[in-house]
């Protein structure tokens, strides 16, 4: 009977991951390629590692401990673009080669320091990522508002299990010293296939959720000010400034909005609008435009026909997931039920008489998604 590892299983999975992602976006677009190469390099890792722990390959070590330096380092370079409002570029990922150059040369000239360098990469990127994180979802302003809190988890994910690996290092540091590595090949089997299938998973939601829009040079700007107890009289203005863009040209219509195209719209840095938003409204960017989203859904709940998904789409989601949470969180309850409890009938259009002796058929104001 053929033995088939199970890394060779998540490595089919995050093959079909890679495949959707290109399928659903027509191609891959520039601001997604690094989500692609990081999925890429999952795969990899998982083949190598079933061809190292399924059949006892040892001489694959060396290129194991490369590709988890680049691993790391396009974890960084995938979710700082979202980060970013510019495309990404070849001078921003050149540095970050440097600790898989670094690693190859260490397993040709002087194997001993590997370990604990490639530990130091994924704990080094790992709170790189945290930090990153500190802004919350409207810190990723590359990220569509409609999918900013998945991308936001998804960066969470990526820095944990990065920490994560760094900490399964050690603790199989530790078992080679006291056991002689009696545990070490099932830590470094089941810790990497789960951590690889998750990273993979969380890629590509992240990709998923990022704007095509191309990005433009990017101008100087001021700096924004830093975080205030309470909303200033520039935040209420800007506020102010944001709603009456939101309700003269209906931005939150478009599935591709994000922070960055807001702010550029304002003529602001996207940093200057999310302090605004937070202070004035006490919710994030993506929740704010949300609003305005799920405003315009339940007004058309209540006064048209048209399938749920396609007022879905008119007021500016993607996700039908996405939507029902958002829904369900300012209204409590889903739109089937919302349209079922609050549908009118259109205005200025009477019903017809019906004979009075003759049974009219029975009719539904009610249409299901």
């Amino acid at each position: 009977m053929i033995f088939v590892p199970l890394p060779f299983i998540v490595t089919l999975l995050l093959v079909i991951l890679a495949i959707r992602m290109v399928r659903q976006h027509d191609g891959l677009a520039p601001e997604r390629w690094p989500f692609l190469t990081l999925i890429a390099l999952y795969a990899l890792q998982s083949v190598l590692l079933g061809l190292r722990w399924g059949y006892d390959i040892i001489a694959l070590m060396p290129v194991q401990a490369v590709l988890a330096a680049l691993i790391a380092a396009f974890a960084w370079i995938s979710f700082s673009n979202l980060a970013r409002d510019t495309n990404p570029s070849w001078l921003r990922l050149a540095p970050h080669l440097l600790p898989a150059a670094i690693v190859l040369v260490l397993m040709i000239f002087w194997r001993g320091p590997v370990g604990i360098f490639i530990t130091a990469t994924f704990a080094a990127y790992g709170v790189a990522l945290f930090w990153l994180a500190r802004h919350g979802p409207d810190g990723l302003v590359s990220s569509r508002l409609d999918g900013a809190l998945l991308s936001y988890r998804s960066l969470l994910i990526t820095a944990t299990a990065l920490l994560a690996s760094a900490t399964a290092d050690i603790v199989i540091s530790f078992d080679f010293y006291r056991t002689g590595g009696a545990h070490a090949g099932a830590v470094v089997a089941i810790g990497n296939v789960i951590s690889l299938l998750a990273l993979g998973t969380a890629a590509a939601i992240a990709s998923s959720t990022q704007s095509t829009e191309p990005a433009p040079s990017p101008q100087p700007q001021p700096p924004a000010p830093a975080p205030a107890s309470g909303p200033t009289e520039e935040d209420g203005a800007i506020a102010r400034s944001l709603n009456e863009l939101m309700q003269a040209r209906q931005l939150y219509r478009d599935p591709e909005l994000n922070l960055g195209r807001i702010a550029r719209r304002m003529n602001l840095p996207a940093r200057r609008v999310s302090i605004a938003v937070n202070r004035v409204h006490g919710a994030s960017v993506s929740q704010y435009v949300n609003d305005f989203r799920i405003r315009a859904a339940r007004e058309m709940l209540e006064k048209s026909d048209e399938p749920v998904t396609r007022l879905m789409f008119d007021c500016g989601f993607i996700s039908k997931s996405n939507f029902n949470r958002e829904f369900l969180r300012l209204t409590g309850t889903n739109p089937t039920d919302y349209r079922r409890r609050h549908q009118t009938r259109p205005t200025g259009k009477a019903p017809a008489p019906e004979p009075e002796l003759l049974p009219a058929p029975r009719k539904t104001l009610f249409m299901s998604p």
